[in-house]
């Protein structure tokens, strides 16, 4: 197996393509899909109003749109010319050779259809709100790269997360289960939003000088460095802060203070994205800021609960 021309993913032994999969699937940043379905879940036991299958469901929901858009933004980020040999994150499966780009986009249909299949599920339940969001989340996930205005090269890409891993899928999450919209699960979609926006701010960061040659103008490539390591910084404050707002406005009972035991965690990161200047690094700190989101929502679901 060889990384070389997109041609040479049929060469990949058949024993080796799920480990393969794996590595376009990004494995260590699912925790963006599975946190904000914890925090739902959480704000549905706390109603009363837990349904073990539809939880599910919405995890199935979450992390498919995440899968597929990861999987689209491989292969489509290779054919824009975004990823090459200079970039300096893990390996993208088709710049790598190990598959093509059309068997991924292949993969990132398949994921968005498992998660329609599900979403129909729900539709049959709750009817158009349900059909219309999850129509918009794919559409989103799809525009992130593809279309001739995709979101992710237009400096979009940190509001698509914040809307469709913060507000939509835990106020989902919860309304498949109780039926209803809360105004705790509003509150509770914020932090949850930010710290996801947080993993792909530091993703952009690293990525800035590969991405400005090849034309992609995130909005790290835009707010420069120092501008970006400041929005990530704000990310993070912001959702601490956000649990501090809840408490104030009665959304949260005795126990609102748990999340802030990750705050320790926040900091060594905020401090290391700061004076960080190489891609191990910043690499090494898109995987902890996926684990500090994971952490937070893990405290945020005990402290509604």
């Amino acid at each position: 197996m060889t990384l070389g021309s997109p041609s040479s993913a049929a060469t990949v032994p058949r024993a080796k393509l799920f480990r393969v999969w794996l590595i376009a699937a990004r494995i260590p940043t699912l925790y963006v899909g599975i946190a904000p379905v914890l925090v739902g879940t959480a704000i549905a036991i706390h109603r009363g109003a837990f349904h073990p299958w539809a939880a599910l469901g919405a995890l199935i929901v979450a992390l498919c749109v995440q899968v597929g858009t990861n999987f689209s933004n491989d292969a489509l980020d290779f054919i824009r010319g975004a990823d090459t040999a200079l970039r300096r994150g893990p390996l993208r499966v088709s710049a790598g050779g190990l598959l093509t780009p059309g068997q991924v986009a292949a993969g990132a249909a398949a994921c968005y259809g498992a998660a329609s299949l599900v979403g129909l599920a729900f539709a049959l339940r709750y009817g158009w709100p349900v059909v219309l969001v999850g129509v918009l989340a794919i559409a989103a996930g799809i525009g992130y790269t593809a279309g001739p205005w995709p979101l992710g090269y237009h400096g979009l890409g940190e509001l698509f997360v914040f809307v469709f891993f913060g507000v939509v899928a835990v106020v989902g999450t919860a309304y498949v289960q109780t039926g209803s919209i809360s105004a705790l699960a509003a509150a509770a979609s914020v932090p949850v939003g930010l710290l996801a926006t947080a993993v792909l701010v530091v993703n952009n960061l690293r990525d800035i000088e590969t991405d400005r040659t090849a034309g992609k103008r995130t909005l790290a490539v835009r707010m420069g460095y120092r501008g970006t390591k400041v929005l990530y910084a704000a990310c993070l404050v912001g959702a601490f802060a956000a649990i501090g707002c809840m408490r104030a406005w009665d959304f949260t009972g005795p126990w609102f203070w748990l999340p802030w035991l990750a705050v320790p965690l926040a900091a060594s990161l905020a401090r290391a994205v700061a004076g960080s200047a190489g891609a191990p690094a910043l690499n090494l700190a898109l995987r902890k800021t996926a684990e500090l989101h994971l952490l937070f929502a893990l405290l945020l679901a005990a402290s509604v609960l």
